[in-house]
């Protein structure tokens, strides 16, 4: 290591992780890992180490699906990976994107391999590194001006001070890591069923009122429109453009001023913010290209500015806005894209949308299926809500849950001896 480089580097703060028990050591990461760079096998998997699910065998880490990564033909230029090695990902290391590797495989020479110098278990070494604390200890040892400049050379890491018990213990704390997250992983899993299920009643819910009203008693005729089917004798079918004007936006992105005083609506459903305003209306909006095609539709009603790609319903004739923005969201994406709708490029086609069918009834029917929706809407989002909550903390819990096992805030040595006798 020149001696530049040396000077540059954080001096090692061994009070990160807290107090741990006396018969612990505080190793440097030197200490117990060695840099390598194996020469490749083409005959391997290749592997990947993500935020999330740390080293699989999917060639694209999960966060980098969304964007384009080409992945080199070439594997000469990979590196060799073994079972027990240390992989980190050197642009998301302070983001915790550490990995202990299973099987023998192939990794980006834009990873760092470390190969273990001593008997102790790596994955103890990962967890402890993706708890808060531990990230940080990265993030301070890591080079960049910027977050996503941020880079973990080995040179740096190398000096990160670490805590460990005594292998056995590290065994079980693992055994009992294992148990405890599984089954919180198991509840998480639960519940995320009921969410889909609950996200999926809604747009049940909507899909119906929209399309056959709340009086089952109701007469009905044959809409004309194959997907549409039957509905209600005394309601009207038109095509979207005669019940409104759709007008595109002036701004891009890049015009986005956080903290501004204005909702600026771009195409996800995230509503960033602007100092500008172009429309002071009630509005429906909706991503006119992109991934939120037929999926991302906004209600608002007041000044806002909104992007060049994204489609304003305003100037509505006939119908309420939230009844056609409740009709559009729960129906416009699975029967007008269904089919080639869009285009290869994702965008939405103006001919299509404009002529898309809508039925409505007359404006106090709306008022009455809007009132039915909305009480019912706000059973199932108050579910929602509270599953969501409470996913949330199961996730906290099992963060906490490592942090305290790996960082000696939970005791198992008395766990310990009682399995090493039941053992012996």
């Amino acid at each position: 290591m020149t001696a530049a480089l040396a000077s540059e580097q954080p001096s090692p703060s061994e009070k990160w992780f807290g107090v741990v028990p006396s018969h612990w050591t505080t190793p440097r990461v030197a200490t117990l890992f060695r840099e390598v760079d194996r020469p490749a096998d083409p005959k391997l998997p290749v592997l990947s180490v993500s935020i999330h699910s740390g080293v699989s065998d999917n060639e694209l880490a999960d966060e980098d699906r969304d964007r384009k990564v080409n992945l080199s033909e070439d594997r000469s230029k990979y590196q060799r990976v073994q079972p027990g090695d240390l992989v980190y990902n050197m642009m998301r290391a302070w983001q915790g994107a550490f990995g202990t590797v299973a099987v023998d495989g192939l990794v980006s020479p834009a990873y760092v391999v470390a190969e273990p110098k001593v008997s102790f278990r790596t994955r103890f070494v990962e967890l402890l590194l993706q708890t808060a604390s531990g990230m940080e200890e990265v993030r301070r040892f890591s080079k960049g001006i910027a977050d996503f400049r941020m880079r973990l050379y080995w040179e740096h890491f190398r000096n990160i001070v670490v805590c460990l018990p005594p292998l056995a213990e590290q065994d079980i704390i693992l055994a009992r890591l294992d148990r405890e997250c599984a089954k919180i992983d198991r509840l998480v899993d639960k519940k995320g069923r009921f969410l889909e299920l609950l996200r999926e009643k809604r747009l049940a819910l909507i899909a119906r009122a929209v399309t056959q009203g709340i009086d089952p008693d109701v007469s009905i005729k044959s809409s004309g429109v194959k997907w549409l089917g039957n509905v209600p004798s005394n309601w009207t079918v038109t095509p979207l453009k005669y019940l409104c004007r759709v007008r595109t936006g002036s701004r891009d992105t890049a015009h986005a001023v956080p903290g501004g005083g204005y909702p600026f609506f771009v195409r996800s459903q995230i509503v960033e913010e602007i100092d500008t305003y172009s429309a002071d209306c009630e509005a429906i909006l909706t991503a006119g290209d992109g991934a939120g095609v037929g999926k991302v539709y906004h209600y608002y009603t007041g000044k806002f500015d909104y992007h060049q790609r994204v489609y304003m319903l305003s100037q509505f004739e006939g119908v309420r806005g939230r009844y056609l923005f409740y009709y559009l969201s729960a129906l416009f994406a699975a029967v007008a894209l269904d089919g080639g709708a869009k285009s290869t490029v994702d965008s939405l086609r103006m001919p299509v949308f404009m002529g898309f069918a809508v039925a409505y009834p007359s404006l106090s029917e709306q008022d009455r299926i809007l009132a039915f929706v909305d009480g019912q809407l706000k059973r199932i989002d108050d579910l929602v809500t509270t599953t969501e909550r409470s996913v949330k903390l199961l996730k906290e819990h099992r963060f906490a849950l490592i942090t305290a096992a790996v960082t000696g805030k939970i005791d198992v040595r008395g766990l310990a001896a009682k399995n090493m006798k039941a053992a012996a």
